[in-house]
């Protein structure tokens, strides 16, 4: 059968499971990170709904527990970022899965609003640094020609944590209790710390190829490629991981109503906005490194991106336009394709601008780019929707886009590190 041999042929061209010793640790370190993050999932669902049990008096102070490890690491991650240049990348990664060990366990046995705002502050410092570690040994292990890749498989495959916490934690929550919950996601995390002495880099520097120069600061709006590389980091989380993620359900009640009649059943908005969020998560693994794969590949990543960057502005377009319900979903699903392809897109952009200059200096700044991002997102979303126009933060969105895909056709200059 010549089509089938031919279409296993080009299968495996792109099957981006058949990883080479230098995508494993990059498995590895995405599984552990997964395994740190289900306690931190787990609470955006279970807290909403079980917050007298958590000792919590009104709402509102559920919405500041669960915002506050993002603001926290606003000031962390510079700090962060200096101390990794005196510890040891599994050093980093060990802390932070210890920390979010006892984060996790704490969720069950901590009552009250302050005991529980420190333990997300301590969260934060946890994905601080679990972050930035990834960040290093990522840069560290990749190469030009898979560095797409190596980005692709460690966000498909560490949002699985994501989707296991939010979609099993208000089961056990239900069912067993926030005791229960906790020590049960607390097991999971606690598997991350050997899989971090064993396989996480043991690497203290993480620059190279100029260990002896130290790189100014100035570096990064300098080079124009860093730059852009921040630019569109920042963008694209104030976008998606603020203004869409945060505004989902309220776009989903906007456009429709409170309850969604769909194939003979009928859904919350909220209930709506969670199953696409977890069909997004449930894609990752795979669409994440196949994007990866062909920025990496004789497109490049600035086409790749750029392609991108334009379908997700045509889609934000479409947002707010009043068309039937499944048309509308589909776009909806549109948006969190590209969502997915931006996100794999811009860590790879600025794993590529960390190798012009420090690596520390530009994933740290990447880093607190994208924190700031995802943290103005919701303000800006909520503020516009309600200031303007139902739908402004879209209209806002599509035109940070168009901007964004303006800025990526002209090629980027030659850095220049001097002081």
């Amino acid at each position: 059968f010549p089509a089938l041999a031919n279409f296993q042929q080009r299968w495996d061209s792109i099957d981006m499971f058949k990883y080479d010793p230098q995508i494993r640790p990059v498995i590895v370190l995405a599984l552990l990170t997964a395994a740190c993050l289900v306690g931190d999932s787990m609470l955006y669902i279970v807290m909403p709904t079980h917050w007298r049990e958590f000792g919590l008096d009104s709402l509102w102070e559920v919405g500041i527990l669960l915002s506050a490890n993002r603001l926290v690491r606003l000031p962390l991650n510079p700090l962060v970022g200096w101390v990794y240049k005196r510890i040891s990348t599994r050093q980093g990664v060990l802390i932070a899965a210890v920390l979010a060990l006892l984060t996790t366990l704490s969720y069950g046995f901590v009552k009250g609003f302050y005991p529980l705002l420190l333990i997300r502050c301590i969260w934060g410092v946890a994905w601080a640094f679990l972050r930035l570690g990834s960040f290093f040994a990522i840069a560290d292990c990749a190469e030009d020609n898979n560095r797409g890749h190596c980005m692709g498989v460690f966000n498909g495959l560490y949002r699985l944590g994501s989707l296991a916490g939010m979609l099993a934690g208000g089961f056990i929550a239900d069912l067993f209790g926030l005791a229960a919950t906790a020590l049960f996601f607390g097991a999971i995390t606690l598997s991350a710390i050997p899989a971090a002495f064993r396989h996480v880099p043991d690497a203290k520097n993480h620059n190279k190829a100029k260990p002896e120069e130290p790189t100014p600061i100035g570096v990064l709006w300098r080079d124009s490629a860093i730059f852009w590389a921040l630019t569109t980091g920042a963008v694209v989380a104030m976008i998606y991981q603020g203004i869409f993620t945060a505004t989902l359900s309220y776009l989903v009640q906007t456009h429709n109503s409170s309850t969604v009649h769909l194939i003979g059943f009928a859904f919350g908005a909220a209930s709506l906005a969670g199953i696409l969020q977890a069909i997004r998560w449930a894609w990752e693994p795979w669409l994440a490194p196949w994007v990866g794969i062909k920025s990496d590949g004789r497109h490049g990543r600035r086409k790749v991106l750029l392609l991108s960057l334009l379908l997700a502005t045509l889609l934000f377009c479409l947002l707010p336009l009043d068309i039937p319900l499944l048309p509308w979903l589909l776009v909806v699903m549109g948006v969190q394709v590209t969502a997915t392809a931006l996100t794999t897109l811009t860590d790879a952009v600025a794993a590529d601008a960390a190798t012009r200059a420090s690596k520390v200096l530009v994933l740290t700044a990447y880093s607190l780019a994208i924190d700031l991002g995802s943290a103005i997102g919701p303000i800006i979303g909520y503020v516009l929707n309600s200031a303007i126009d139902p739908y402004a933060a879209y209209w806002a969105a599509a035109l940070c886009l168009l901007l964004l895909s303006l800025a990526w056709l002209v090629p980027n200059k030659e850095p220049q590190v001097s002081a």
